[in-house]
């Protein structure tokens, strides 16, 4: 399998990649019940797939736009009055704006990638790689190309690299067609970004701001949006809401992207760009105006990132440099904030009277995030002794869920931009929540609408997959758990005492433990790769861990892996297991060993392949992995 890195393209973030996904699979994503405009699909009476799709399929585009070059511009049969066709000439500087947005609208989404062969011979045919955020676009060039052999998806290099770059969110894009077509603008597809588009451009009657500040108040849903308008000529107007937008100006010109790594090659500087704003951008300037055109002056933020924090440094991969990213995180996270063997939030502006009046706190967050939640909802339970709940932030603004002043609402984040968790959060504020969010991007949109942020110190986590993001966001809990649970007299001082000691020492103990690499991965993970499945089994705090590790299995090696308590095996779920099965069994807890140990016999006497992971002077453990 070729191995996926988003990021050589200049898209980041991605929440998912769904590599060359199968039949099976798109059938079930095409006929979601949550899909909306032309993303829906429903099964017909022949049990195919019926997509709505206008006319992305069945026929060419109407235009074509091919940069000029060395290339083409004596090759291409290029458009004129006198011999009309569809090939229009692009200018390079024009494709490159046109790629930027395409690789913003792509940026930190799931997203299915398929790749292809065009052409039957092997002497001629093209490799090309489509990027896509649609599964019946996935299902569509999956159709319509050859579908390499496993062998050659083992190396596969694109020769062309396709953007989709289809959706946004304007969630009100329907009515907007309907209205924009009685005044003669008519969609030629069924996208919402095209009636965002048609919609600008149909209040345009030369001011840019007049026809930004209106088409902001008709439009619902997220969006960010980069415009240019024929007659201003070097300049670029853009504008959000809720969807992330950063920008900075330096010598060498204006930039603006989705992502502060975006900026990192050249500046440390950046604002984030403020709803109901306008940022006029230009090669020597770029200015901040409200929408009544006032000019503000922007609020500068700074990362202390180096530019090779966002480069792999040596290592193969970004997941593997940021695994060994964590000791440092970890430190960076913990140790400001210890002073006097004491855990201390001044510098993060939390006030000790945080937990005053709260009876009760709802975790939300998404992911890994969430799973980092669920270790939050143990460590607050049982130290701070208030009742805590966790909920996907997916899930949360639909459940009418119970809010008022006595609810503290803690929102987890790496990248203070996800969608669902905004939404979540500014619903907690809304209903008089205290609510405090944990998240690793200074000025991120969701730092900004919380009451209170606590900053991991992670630095950019540019893998899909999370890693030093969540050790760091579950080091935060501890802090946060234990701070206000000494002020609170629910634990003893030599209690607290201890836990310090050992915050303070987990970035060694992190370090020891990536030196044994080379164990895991001849004599652990070769086990792993020919499963068809795998099981995680944890109790308590170790259980929440399970979680975390079995969605690591399915976003890297596609494996199918869950999680079970392990209690549970008897209730039906040991039924999954037969010969050869791997089971990872997470023991860490000394008051929970032995039942641990009986659970990983269970398992054993079904044939399972047992892998064990315990505390480093357990001995016991390797008779009970077998």
């Amino acid at each position: 399998m070729a191995k996926i890195d988003l990021s050589k393209y200049g898209i980041t973030g991605a929440t998912e990649i769904v590599y060359n996904p199968s039949y099976e699979l798109l059938f079930e994503e095409e006929t979601k019940s949550t899909n909306e405009g032309y993303e829906v699909g429903k099964e017909s009476e022949l049990g195919a797939v019926d997509v709505m799709t206008g006319i992305y399929t069945g026929r060419s585009p109407k235009d074509k736009y091919i940069v000029v070059d060395e290339n083409s511009k004596d090759t291409v049969w290029w458009t004129s009055d006198e011999y009309k066709n569809d090939n229009h000439p692009m200018s390079e500087d024009v494709w490159a704006k046109v790629k930027d947005i395409a690789k913003a609208e792509l940026s930190n989404k799931k997203l299915f990638v398929v790749d292809a062969f065009c052409g039957a011979n092997k002497d001629t045919r093209m490799a090309v790689r489509f990027i896509v955020e649609v599964a019946w676009q996935a299902h569509f060039v999956t159709n319509m190309f050859i579908k390499p052999t496993a062998e050659e998806l083992e190396n596969f290099e694109p020769d062309f690299v396709v953007y989709n770059a289809s959706k946004a969110k304007v969630e009100n894009y329907k009515e907007l067609a309907a209205s924009l077509k009685t005044k003669g603008f008519t969609a030629i597809s069924e996208t919402d970004t095209e009636v965002a588009a048609m919609l600008i451009d149909s209040l345009y009657d030369g001011d840019p701001f007049a026809a930004l500040k209106e088409a902001d108040q008709m439009l619902e849903g997220a969006y960010g949006f980069c415009v240019m308008f024929k007659d201003h000529p070097g300049e670029i107007y853009c504008m959000r809401n809720a969807s992330p937008l950063v920008a900075s100006h330096t010598e060498d010109g204006s930039f603006i992207a989705s992502d502060m790594v975006a900026l990192l090659k050249y500046t440390k500087d950046y604002f984030v760009v403020p709803e109901e704003h306008i940022v006029v951008m230009k090669a020597d300037s770029i200015t901040l105006y409200t929408m009544d055109g006032g000019v503000e002056e922007p609020k500068m933020l700074h990362v202390d990132w180096d530019t090779t924090a966002a480069q792999k440094g040596g290592y193969d991969f970004f997941m593997q440099k940021e695994i060994y990213d964590q000791p440092e995180a970890l430190h960076n996270t913990i140790m400001p904030r210890i002073h006097n063997n004491r855990a201390d939030f001044t510098a993060d502006n939390i006030s000790d009277d945080i937990f005053k009046g709260v009876n009760r706190v709802i975790v939300t967050a998404c992911g890994t995030a969430w799973h980092a939640g669920l270790v939050g909802r143990h460590l607050i339970e049982a130290m701070i002794r208030i009742p805590v709940t966790v909920e996907l932030a997916s899930e949360f603004r639909y459940m009418n869920p119970i809010l008022d002043e006595h609810t503290l609402v803690v929102v987890i984040t790496q990248s203070g931009e996800t969608a669902d968790t905004l939404a979540a959060l500014k619903l907690a504020n809304e209903k008089g929540c205290t609510t405090i969010a944990v998240t690793n991007v200074l000025g991120s949109t969701i730092s900004r609408e919380a009451q209170h942020t606590l900053y991991t110190c992670a630095g950019p986590e540019i893998a899909v997959a999370s890693t030093k993001a969540y050790t760091t966001q579950l080091v935060s809990f501890y802090m946060i758990a234990l701070d206000f649970a000494i002020k609170k007299g629910t634990i003893t001082r030599e209690f607290y005492n201890e836990m310090i000691d050992k915050l303070k020492e987990m970035p060694e103990k992190v370090s020891k433990a990536l030196e044994q690499e080379e164990y895991i991965k001849n004599d652990v993970a070769k086990t792993l790769k020919d499963a068809n499945s795998a099981f995680y089994l944890g109790r308590g705090l170790d259980y929440n861990l399970a979680m975390e590790g079995a969605l690591k299995i399915k976003e890297i090696s596609y494996i199918h892996a869950e999680a079970f308590a392990a209690g549970e095996l008897k209730h039906g779920t040991i039924a999954l297991i037969e010969k050869g099965t791997p089971v990872i069994a997470i023991a860490t807890q000394e008051e929970l060993f032995e039942k641990m140990v009986s659970n990983m016999e269970e398992v054993r006497a079904r044939g399972a392949y047992v892998i064990a992971i315990a505390q480093e002077k357990n001995t016991e453990v390797e008779k009970a992995a077998g």
